[in-house]
C-alpha cells in the first residue's frame, strides 16, 4: 500500500486501477479518561475500555480488512484515512490538513465514516454550532439590588423560551433530523454579595442538512433578537444526505443494513465540503460513546466486518 502522512494523520491505499474508488475512514483519539475508566480488557463477548466503541473498534475493523483483502483483485480502489483530533473543535481536527495535503482524496467515490452507529447505515449528520451569548447588567450591593441591573435575571425569559422550544423535525432526503437548540454551559457572578454584572452561556444548536452555515447563524441571532451579545466560536456545518449514491445502494444490498438518519455531527460533512460523498457506519455503539466504562460488543465488530468484506469483494 501508498502510505502519506500529514501530521498524526495517515492516508493508506492500494493500488489505484481506475475502478471505483471507496473510502474508509475513523478518527484516532478518544475523549480525555475519568477517574471511573476501567482497565482495558475482554470481558465476556465485550472489549472494555476508553474509546472502544468511538471509536477504536472500527479501527479494528479498517485494520483486519486491510490486512485480509487483496486490494488488486477486489472491485474498487480502496483507500482508508487514520487521523488525530477528531474530539474537539472543528478548526483542530487533522483530517482537515489531511484533504488539503493529499489531492487522491477528493476522488473517493463513497466514503464510509466508521464512527459508532450500530451496524446501522446513518445518513448525512446535523450540523453543530457554539454561540457565546452575554448578558450585560450593572453591579450594585446585592442588599440594594435596585441600584444595579442584574445580568443574570434579565437572563430568565431567554431561557424560558429555551426551555419550551421542542425539537424541530426536518425531513431530509427522506429521513428527519431534529434541530436543537441547548444551553450547555453559564457563569455569572463576581461575589456572593454583589448583584451580577455579566451572565454568558454557551448556546449549542444542531442543525439539519439543509440549512446551511448562514442560516443558522441568523436563526440564533433571531432567537436573541438585540437582547445579548452574540459570539460564533466554533461552527462545523452539516452532512449531505447522499442515499442516490450509486455505490451506496450497493452497500445497502450486500450488507442488508438498516439505514437512519445521524443526530450528530461527524466528518461526513467535512468530506461533503471537498465534495466526497460519505455515510456513517460502524460496529461501534452510539449509547456508549463518551461514557464511562465504555465498552463494544465483540459480535457487532465481527457483523461490521462481514459487511464491509462481502461489499467490498463483491461476494454478497
Amino acid at each position: 500500500v501508498e502510505v502519506e502522512r500529514v501530521g498524526k494523520s495517515l492516508a493508506v491505499r492500494g493500488p489505484w486501477l481506475g475502478r471505483p474508488r471507496i473510502g474508509l475512514v475513523g478518527h484516532t483519539d478518544t475523549v480525555p479518561p475519568t477517574p471511573g475508566d476501567p482497565a482495558p480488557r475482554i470481558e465476556g463477548e465485550r472489549v472494555v475500555g476508553l474509546g472502544s466503541s468511538d471509536m477504536k473498534g472500527g479501527l479494528a475493523v479498517m485494520l483486519a480488512l486491510l490486512e485480509d483483502l487483496d486490494l488488486g483483485a477486489i472491485p474498487y480502489d480502496l483507500a482508508m484515512i487514520f487521523y488525530d483530533g477528531e474530539e474537539g473543535p472543528f478548526e483542530g481536527s487533522g483530517l482537515g490538513p489531511l484533504l488539503g495535503g493529499v489531492d487522491w482524496i477528493h476522488e473517493i467515490d463513497l466514503a464510509f465514516c466508521l464512527e459508532p452507529s450500530d451496524n446501522v447505515a446513518q445518513v448525512g449528520c446535523v450540523g453543530t454550532l457554539h454561540a457565546r451569548i452575554t448578558f450585560r447588567g450593572r453591579p450594585a450591593h446585592s442588599a440594594r439590588p435596585w441600584q444595579g441591573e442584574n445580568a443574570v435575571h434579565k437572563a430568565g425569559r431567554f431561557l424560558q423560551e429555551l426551555d419550551a422550544l421542542a425539537p424541530r423535525e426536518v425531513n431530509c432526503g427522506g429521513h428527519v433530523f431534529r434541530e436543537v437548540m441547548s444551553v450547555t454551559l453559564a457563569s455569572g457572578g463576581r461575589a456572593r454579595n454583589v448583584v451580577p454584572d455579566a451572565f454568558e452561556m454557551n448556546l449549542n444548536f444542531r442543525f439539519a442538512p439543509n440549512r446551511s452555515m448562514e442560516s443558522a447563524r441568523a436563526e440564533v441571532e433571531a432567537m436573541v433578537a438585540g437582547r445579548a451579545e452574540v459570539e460564533f466560536v466554533d461552527l462545523s456545518p452539516a452532512g449531505r444526505v447522499v442515499t442516490d449514491n450509486p455505490h451506496f445502494a450497493d452497500f445497502m444490498d450486500v450488507s442488508g443494513a438498516e439505514v437512519g438518519a445521524k443526530q450528530a455531527w461527524t466528518d461526513v460533512a467535512r468530506l461533503g465540503q471537498v465534495g466526497v460523498d460519505a455515510v456513517n457506519f460502524g460496529p461501534g455503539l452510539s449509547a456508549q460513546a463518551h461514557q464511562s466504562g465504555e465498552y463494544i460488543d465483540i459480535g457487532l465488530m465481527v457483523e461490521s466486518y462481514g459487511m464491509f468484506r462481502r461489499f467490498l469483494a463483491n461476494t454478497g
